[in-house]
């Protein structure tokens, strides 16, 4: 992680997206250290990642609090689909430490939290609804922007119908904006999966 994140802030990204740790899993204070080391050698944001479902362990909120402090510390992208965790961090936020919902259902409830937006799948093939929803938040209309997330949650589901990011490219080769072949280990969506997106997509207007 150490050798890839200079490497990257070497070519010039503007932050870093840091993961948890995956098949190897850790301890509190190993944690810790997986994510910190990184953050004490760059000079760019880093936004946490925490995606129990993909790496198999989480960052505690123990663990967030102590990091939340650090200067290079934007903010944590969580994507644990548990919004208890979501609220045990809140008290972490602050001008200089954010959080961004990771999951395309729950991104008005991230924001009731105080979060600031979404890092997206949805917005790969509707990135003006998902603007104009975090736009109505922010703006005040949170009845507006709860009735964009919940009139497009056949969509949003549709597209983690099966392991992302299948469903998502799918779509996008339905709306011609790229081709239709997928990389090991990837494979094409089942017929049933296929069935859904087309008609969740339809029915937003997509096709």
């Amino acid at each position: 992680s150490l050798r890839k994140s200079l490497e990257l802030q070497k070519l010039g990204v503007d932050g870093l997206l840091i993961i948890s740790p995956y098949y190897n899993k850790t301890n509190e204070e190993g944690m810790y250290h997986h994510l910190a080391d990184v953050m004490d050698v760059v000079n760019v944001p880093c936004i946490l990642y925490n995606i129990p479902g993909r790496t198999g362990c989480k960052i505690s909120p123990a663990v967030v609090e102590r990091l939340s402090a650090h200067p290079n510390a934007w903010g944590i992208k969580e994507a644990s689909g548990d919004i208890s965790y979501a609220a045990s961090i809140a008290h972490c936020l602050s001008d200089d430490f954010h959080m961004m919902s990771g999951n395309d259902d729950m991104v008005v409830p991230i924001l009731s939290l105080g979060g600031v937006g979404v890092v997206s799948v949805w917005a790969d093939v509707a990135p003006r609804t998902v603007h104009d929803m975090c736009a109505k938040w922010l703006a005040g209309d949170t009845a507006g922007a709860l009735k964009v997330q919940l009139d497009n949650l056949d969509l949003v589901h549709a597209l983690f119908g099966e392991v992302n990011p299948i469903p998502v490219k799918a779509a996008l080769a339905k709306m011609g904006l790229i081709g239709p072949t997928v990389r090991l280990p990837l494979w094409q969506l089942s017929p049933e999966a296929d069935a859904r997106l087309e008609a969740a997509m339809k029915g937003a207007g997509f096709l």
